[in-house]
């Protein structure tokens, strides 16, 4: 169902609806379908006679625990997101880069690991991915994550038992892992942590020269967009003749269609293309 309501904090749909449930606008039909991206969101098919156009929005093909997988839906004209959309991005098991954190919690033991990931969607899924790996201590959140966090807990997403780290004893923190807003990684916040590991959960981390430049000790490569592999076997299982490219690495993506013999060309958006980084979170969360 597309309704999210995240908390007092965060904006409400006033109408609930189902993935593949069709609205009509005179001749114009509407389907929205899952979009692997987070929970709720969805790609926008519309119809009209006998052209389908297809918006993706944020997108992933990848398995995530916390939301409706994405759904391949066959089109004339495809609008694909590419925050990731070039050849270096393959983000590769996401599995495996929690295996990393798990390596590194067993090795020091006697340190809390602090790992940045964005409140909607990323943290729920690293704290998911833990649990399947068979991590089933207490995980901490730092309180700009709690109101998302129990919201997915209200959906009947499983994510075992939380706590806030507000009010720990420091001692305490030894050995846990605590999910965080990127930015708080880096504050003053940290100091209520025994000589914490710095971890980031994002599909930049891909690049290692982020990594260092943000100071983040332990990089892990999870990421919530589709990376090269995803977005370019998405493109053909569409069927779509037609690409557009927004939002991301336009000019990589826009080349490969072409030598596939696609129509494709860049879409511009107001709003979108002066970001360091497409997964940049709000300004308040980063302030929370």
């Amino acid at each position: 169902m597309m309704r999210l309501r995240y908390g007092d904090n965060f904006a409400a749909s006033t109408q609930a609806i189902a993935y593949g449930e069709e609205l009509r606008l005179g001749d114009v039909k509407i389907k929205f379908h899952p979009a692997g991206h987070v929970l709720g969101s969805a790609q926008i098919a519309v119809t009209c006679k006998d052209t389908c156009i297809v918006a993706s929005g944020d997108y992933k093909d990848a398995s995530d625990p916390t939301c409706a997988p994405f759904e391949v839906v066959p089109c004339d004209v495809f609008i694909t997101e590419a925050t990731f959309g070039l050849p270096v991005f393959r983000h590769g098991n996401a599995a495996d880069e929690v295996k990393k954190l798990l390596a590194s919690v067993a090795l020091f033991p006697e340190r809390a690991h602090l790992v940045g990931a964005y409140s909607l969607g990323k943290a729920q899924r690293v704290i998911a991915l833990l649990r399947e790996a068979g991590y089933d201590a207490p995980i901490y959140l730092h309180g700009a994550m709690e109101a998302i966090t129990h919201y997915y807990q209200s959906r009947g997403v499983a994510l075992g038992e939380l706590r806030p780290a507000k009010g720990m004893k420091k001692a305490d923190l030894a050995g846990t892992i605590t999910l965080a807003p990127p930015s708080a990684t880096s504050d003053i916040w940290t100091r209520r942590f025994p000589d914490p590991v710095t971890a980031f959960a994002s599909g930049w981390m891909r690049v290692r020269a982020r990594a260092r430049q943000r100071g983040i000790e332990l990089p892990l490569v999870i990421s919530d967009h589709a990376d090269w592999d995803g977005l370019t076997a998405t493109i053909e299982a569409t069927g779509a003749g037609e690409i557009w490219v927004t939002h991301g690495q336009e000019d990589a993506l826009v080349h490969w269609c072409k030598t596939k013999g696609l129509a494709a060309r860049p879409l511009d958006l107001v709003g979108y293309g002066d970001e360091d980084e497409h997964e940049a979170p709000p300004a308040n969360e980063a302030e929370a």
